[in-house]
């Protein structure tokens, strides 16, 4: 006789994403979920940005609001966001490696030079803090 199966298995949350951080500044806000979709993290104007996971690009162009704006997705579930860069060093549809100088820090659609970063959750934008190290 066959041995009975295990009983079957909860179904899996969705799989927590691990991010390296972006750029090592200080954080000048944190997310609120109102006034603040991610953490604005401040540097020096050309400091690298780095993609916070492996992922795709998606989006990379200057949006209102957001300058210079970069998306990368990671799977179905997750992107990140990167604003406000002075330059993006990658193109729509390009692969990228966690950790990988994607763009740098700037200050376009903004008043101070930071990198605005956000992290969402099926389009929509979660505290990125818990996910990094």
């Amino acid at each position: 006789a066959k041995p009975t199966p295990p009983p079957a298995a909860p179904p899996a949350k969705a799989p927590a994403i691990e991010l390296a951080w972006p750029n090592k500044g200080p954080v000048l806000q944190g997310f609120n979920g109102k006034t603040n979709k991610g953490i604005n993290i401040g540097g020096a104007a050309g400091a690298a940005i780095y993609a916070a996971a492996s992922g795709k690009v998606i989006y990379a162009a200057q949006a209102r609001g957001y300058g210079k704006l970069l998306i990368i997705k990671h799977n179905k579930d997750y992107l990140t966001v990167y604003a406000h860069n002075q330059q993006i060093l990658v193109k729509d549809g390009e692969s990228v490696k966690q950790g990988q100088n994607v763009a740098q820090m700037g200050n376009t659609d903004s008043d101070k030079v930071m990198l605005h970063f956000e992290l969402r959750f099926k389009g929509t934008a979660i505290n990125p803090t818990p996910y990094l190290p």
